[in-house]
């Protein structure tokens, strides 16, 4: 029984992998929600998610990247604020019930507006606002570093929503921003020390096998149609780990 339960965690990780690194996303509330459905450690689940989003988003990246959408000038007034912050939510373990709580019901609202149809789509994107991006890059920064996630679940609405960016560009700017805060982020926990499964080598494996092909689909052959629809479940998979699994 044991080793089919593993081998069903095994296909459920590939399959969120897959379905995260699609659209520019690292998984981490994805693995957190099936670690806590499989009865893992909680020391081990924060740093466990951490890890595994820093080797998916890598891959997401070199796949957005390569597929040209991209940009510098939006990633940077983001990341600049919200590496930092990350690290200190890194190293901060306050009760956090209520933010994410609030942050999943936040996600599950967005999620819900994501599939129902738009009115009318942009044809260009709203001009960012430099101090805008600076405070949500910190705010996001210090939430994804405490709670564990590398933050571009909630970075990639914000970013649609303001008009900043369309589904394709947002999985870009979001895959790196995940990455850089995911690092940020262990390096917090570590100086409190960080525990791994024995299976963290597999994980890793599994994760990148997933990660790979899901994020090649998303940059070169979904439409943004199916990246909105994959979005949709990504985000209502981690409002209901927020919701009623923390």
């Amino acid at each position: 029984m044991e080793h089919e339960i593993s081998m069903l965690f095994l296909v459920l990780l590939m399959l969120v992998a897959f379905l995260y690194s699609s659209v520019g996303h690292g998984g981490a509330s994805g693995y957190l929600t099936l670690m806590a459905l499989f009865g893992f450690a909680p020391e081990v689940m924060k740093p466990t998610a951490l890890l595994l989003n820093i080797f998916v988003s890598a891959i997401a990246f070199l796949h957005y990247y390569r597929s040209g959408f991209f940009s510098w000038k939006l990633f940077w007034p983001l990341a600049l604020t919200a590496i930092p912050a990350a690290y200190i939510g890194g190293l901060t373990t306050p009760p956090a019930a209520l933010y994410k709580k609030l942050l999943g019901v936040f996600l599950l609202i967005t999620a819900i507006r994501f599939i129902l149809p738009l009115e009318h789509q942009r044809t260009t994107p709203n001009s960012m606002n430099l101090y805008w991006a600076l405070l949500i890059g910190a705010i996001i920064g210090l939430f994804s570093g405490m709670i564990g996630i590398g933050g571009g679940i909630i970075l990639s609405p914000f970013l649609i929503l303001l008009g900043w960016a369309n589904l394709k560009q947002a999985a870009a700017v979001s895959a790196l921003f995940i990455l850089a805060n995911s690092i940020s982020g262990l390096g917090g926990q570590m100086q409190q020390g960080i525990h791994f499964s024995q299976d963290m080598l597999l994980f890793v494996g599994v994760a990148l096998v997933g990660g790979i092909s899901g994020s090649y689909f998303g940059a070169f052959r979904f439409n943004q149609k199916t990246l909105k629809i994959s979005l949709s479940i990504v985000l209502l998979i981690a409002s209901l780990k927020l919701l009623f699994f923390s």
